[in-house]
């Protein structure tokens, strides 16, 4: 019986060689891919100005390539903070009056045109998020407004700059006597336009803005306003729904 099963076996599976059997046994192991953390190698300056600089970053890629880029960085940043700056969202409460979004409109020359903000500015060295906001608001707007969050740092444009700002909500007491009147408070060369815009209309209303004049938004603002938008007037709208 053994003899038979081992013919009929060996019918159907012949016997390899010893070189066959080794080549079969010799299997390539799976190509691995190397990685690399990336990290900046070496910063060196290019230029350098009162406020801003130029610089040549060299770095090793994921890929564990040296490469190197160009830089801009603020030469204001203080020692105590990782953060450059502070952006608002102000929200002007008042009775018998909408709810409005507290923003400036400046000339900014690198762009050549007013641009529709938040109001922002730097951190002073020692100062917080929370107490740069509430002093830049002051300044810019007149507003006296009550911290009630701040987010953690975030990046600007980060294929060009370290920039990096906390962006704060601030509550505002319309009611409140300084607040009724506000006044700016700027400084040499600062000239800031304060617009009140309704919240239920904010997208709105900064379209409009956008048909009468030559103005360019900041992209923070508009993602705001689209945000509201989707949160407020389509908590449940599905793609189903639209067909």
């Amino acid at each position: 019986m053994y003899s038979n099963l081992s013919k009929s076996y060996l019918s159907v599976f012949p016997p390899f060689s010893v070189d066959q059997i080794l080549k079969m046994n010799d299997t390539k192991e799976p190509k691995t891919t190397t990685t690399t953390t990336p990290h900046v190698v070496k910063e060196e300056l290019v230029a350098a100005g009162k406020w801003l600089k130029l610089e040549k970053t060299t770095y090793v890629d994921p890929a564990g390539s040296t490469r190197t880029w160009e830089t801009v960085k603020r030469t204001t940043r203080g020692t105590s903070t990782e953060t450059d700056g502070v952006g608002i969202i102000a929200l002007l409460k008042r009775t018998l009056h909408k709810d409005c979004v507290v923003m400036v409109k400046q000339f900014r020359p690198p762009l050549g045109c007013h641009t529709l903000e938040f109001p922002a500015g730097l951190i002073d060295e020692g100062e917080s998020a929370a107490v740069a906001a509430l002093r830049e608001l002051k300044e810019e707007t007149g507003y006296k407004g009550e911290v009630v969050g701040v987010t953690p740092v975030t990046c600007l444009d980060p294929g060009l700059s370290n920039c990096t700002t906390n962006i704060v909500m601030v509550n505002i007491n319309g009611d409140e006597m300084e607040n009724i009147s506000p006044t700016q408070q700027l400084g040499d060369g600062e000239f800031v336009e304060v617009l009140l815009l309704p919240v239920d209309e904010f997208q709105t209303k900064i379209d409009e803005l956008l048909k009468k004049e030559k103005i360019i938004v900041d992209s923070k603002v508009y993602i705001f306003a689209m945000g509201i938008v989707q949160a407020f007037f389509k908590p449940r709208e599905l793609p189903v729904l639209k067909q």
